[in-house]
Order: C-alpha cells, then structure tokens, then sequence
C-alpha cells in the first residue's frame, strides 16, 4: 500500500477531505490492501454469520467503498446486500461486483431510517481517516430492538480511547449489549491488528 494514500487518509480532517482521498484511491485501493492481506471484513463477516439466523435479511454495508466488506458477506451467506459510501468513485467500483440489492451515496451525517435493516456493517469505516466516532451513535440508534451491528477499529483508532469507550457507553446503561468482541490480524503486511465487534440493540 503506498505511504501517501494512507499518510493522507490519516490526516484527512474533514469530509470534504476524506471524499476526496477515496475518491481518487478507488481504482487502486483494492490492489494495495491485497497486498497486505487486509482479512478484516472476512472476519467480520464471518462474526455476524455466527449470530444470524435469517441470512436473507437485508443487511446494509455502511461504508461499502470497493465492495469488499459486501462481497465478503456473500462470501459468509449473507444475500440480500444494500451498500452505501461518500465516494462516488468507491461506489463505482463497489457496483461492479455484483453483490448488491442497490448502492446509493450518503453525506457523512445522513440519517439512516429507523429498523430498515436488522443487520448493520460498518467495516473499516469508524476511526482514524474515517467516520467519526459519532457514526456509531448513528447506525445504533437506526437499528430497531435486537439489531446488531458489525464493526472494527484498527490499532490507529484504538489509539483514541473514545471509541471503545463509546461502546462501554452503549453496553454500561443497558442500551446494547456486546456479543462478540475479537483481536486479529487487519493489515497483516503491515504488521496492522484490529478488534472486530459486534453490538445488539437493547
């Protein structure tokens, strides 16, 4: 993966900034994580898998970008695949996979609509170069009672100790519990671990 995309990322201060940086990241992103084996949606996927029943839910890919985390839950059963980004050009790319019901672009603090989707995928998406921590206010309060959100934070993100204290916020007053909560690789090229978490709505 080369340096300047993600020194960029990282530094990226807004939405503006951030939109611009995938924007112009889309048509190599893919080739440059693969690189460096970026295995984070699959083990993501692979935990929502292990606490759905109904694997023809909809669920919806937060963040798609290339489509990665989307095909990776068709990969884990998952068939019915709504995908959303900031980035047109990601979206494009995302498209073209083939695993999504329909795509649409969102601004960063788009309100989602309330119980649409039993299953929420925010994969890569909250942290450092991302969404802000805020973005998982967001996708909790959109699930309905007993809906579940997957997401993880990367060591850059786990250096902030907001996010995962954003969690304990949600679990500690009984709003949501914690069902699955895992260390592993992320960008293993990179020498790059991240937790993956899963979230059920009270």
């Amino acid at each position: 993966m080369t340096d300047s995309f993600l020194d960029k990322v990282y530094a990226a201060r807004n939405e503006a900034e951030t939109r611009a940086i995938y924007d112009a990241w889309a048509a190599s992103y893919e080739k440059e994580v693969a690189e460096n084996g970026y295995v984070t949606p699959e083990r993501c996927a692979r935990a929502l898998a292990g606490v759905t029943k109904d694997m023809s839910a909809p669920i919806l890919d937060f963040g798609c970008g290339t489509g990665l985390s989307g095909l990776a839950l068709k990969l884990s059963g998952f068939t019915t695949i709504d995908g959303v980004d900031l980035s047109t050009e990601m979206l494009a790319e995302a498209e073209k996979k083939g695993v999504y019901r329909k795509t649409w672009q969102i601004a960063g603090d788009t309100a989602l609509p309330k119980g649409a989707y039993p299953s929420i995928a925010a994969i890569g998406v909250i942290g450092s170069g991302a969404a802000p921590i805020s973005a998982l206010d967001t996708l909790m309060k959109s699930l309905g009672k007993g809906g579940r959100l997957v997401f993880s934070f990367n060591d850059h993100t786990l250096e902030d100790p907001i996010h995962e204290a954003r969690i304990s916020e949600w679990t500690d007053c009984g709003a949501a519990r914690l069902l699955f909560r895992e260390r592993g690789d992320h960008l293993p090229g990179l020498n790059m671990k991240s937790n993956v978490y899963i979230l059920e709505k009270a």
